[in-house]
């Protein structure tokens, strides 16, 4: 009897592919969409977004023609708890967060693991673009980035425990986005030439600050934006409204550019500072997690990235207690923002992760 799959599938051509490949691999698929917000809920009567009732006809459409069951999943109360929630808190307390590795942390591998566990499948599989393998000589699952280097989504993953790993399928890992494109076409899939998205699934439009108040119902008030000195520069719009190492739409005349260094919560002033200035070399994270090994028993070089985009930078990390990492890096990184991961890697492998603090 084949093993059961329970696959994420959101609408999108990576995770439709995901489940045919999973059904030729010799597994029992069963499609799964998780309803994590009505469209109204963020402020929005009819749009293109992740979960909406377009992407739910779009993966009903692929599972039928894959001739699998479909279901799909009310998690909005989780999402709304463990994602949007904290996606406003760290907004509100000054940080840059990154709510699609919390959506993966509690969502994807915590809540629809355990739906899996009821239905009896043996494995999740989801459109990520990453690969996975049991490591004989460590005896641990490891995570090594996808073959496709543009589309590679490791960093994204680093939370995956050990026990996750290994009830974890990630079909598209060696292969490209084009091979993936060209299956869909080859299926017949209604969504082979669906754009990917771009933004993130619950503020379609990339007005994080006009989504927040909405949501929230709560006006952020202005304050002043000060240089490094304190000397006043201008007045802001509302902390929220500012990331990290922005430098245009500050609505500012200044005689030379410069950029968000700080934002002082407890004072509401935004701090700006010259480019030089918004590099660093060291940066402590909590909330951590290690795939390769349980714990790094001393200082070891590594390379490490502190944003999606970033392309790994040689660093020393070391780990300071249970649940915190020290790294110093070789050179200085820009914009180094509370509330984005850093994650390390060994050449292609994941050794873990956590939380800029």
């Amino acid at each position: 009897m084949s093993k059961k799959a329970l696959v994420a599938m959101s609408g999108g051509v990576d995770s439709s592919v995901a489940a045919y490949l999973t059904k030729e691999m010799g597994y029992s698929p069963i499609g799964v969409t998780m309803k994590l917000f009505d469209n109204e809920d963020i402020g929005l009567v009819r749009e293109k977004t992740c979960c909406s009732l377009e992407d739910i006809e779009d993966a009903r459409s692929v599972a039928y023609k894959l001739d699998v069951p479909y279901y799909v999943f009310n998690f909005k109360a989780n999402f709304k708890e463990n994602v949007i929630d904290r996606f406003i808190e760290a907004y509100k307390t000054g940080a840059t967060p990154n709510p699609c590795i919390d959506c993966n942390r509690c969502l994807k591998f915590e809540k629809l693991m355990q739906r899996a566990s009821e239905l009896d499948c043996d494995y999740v599989v989801t459109g990520h673009y990453g690969i996975i393998f049991y490591d004989e000589a460590s005896k641990r699952y490891i995570l090594k980035k996808s073959v496709d280097s543009s589309k590679d989504q490791s960093y994204v993953l680093y939370s995956l425990t050990q026990q996750q790993l290994s009830k974890t399928l990630l079909p598209l890992g060696s292969m490209t986005k084009d091979e993936t494109r060209k299956i869909a076409e080859e299926m017949g899939f209604v969504n082979s030439k669906k754009k990917d998205s771009q933004d993130i699934c619950f503020v379609p439009d990339g007005d994080y600050a006009k989504f927040i108040e909405e949501y929230s119902n709560t006006k952020f008030p202005c304050g002043d934006f000060v240089d490094t000195n304190g000397n006043v520069l201008g007045r802001h719009k509302g902390i929220i409204r500012y990331t990290i190492g922005q430098r245009k739409g500050l609505g500012l005349a200044l005689p030379r550019p410069m950029y968000v260094k700080e934002k002082n919560v407890e004072e509401n002033k935004v701090v700006l500072c010259d480019n030089e200035e918004l590099f660093s070399k060291e940066l402590y994270a909590k909330d951590i997690n290690l795939i390769t090994c349980d714990k790094i028993e001393r200082p070891v070089r590594l390379k490490a990235k502190v944003r999606y985009k970033q392309e790994e930078q040689w660093a020393i990390a070391e780990q300071v207690d249970n649940d915190r990492l020290h790294i110093v890096f070789e050179q200085p990184q820009r914009a180094i923002s509370k509330g984005q991961a850093v994650v390390l890697y060994d050449g292609d492998i994941v050794v873990g992760g956590g939380t800029i603090e």
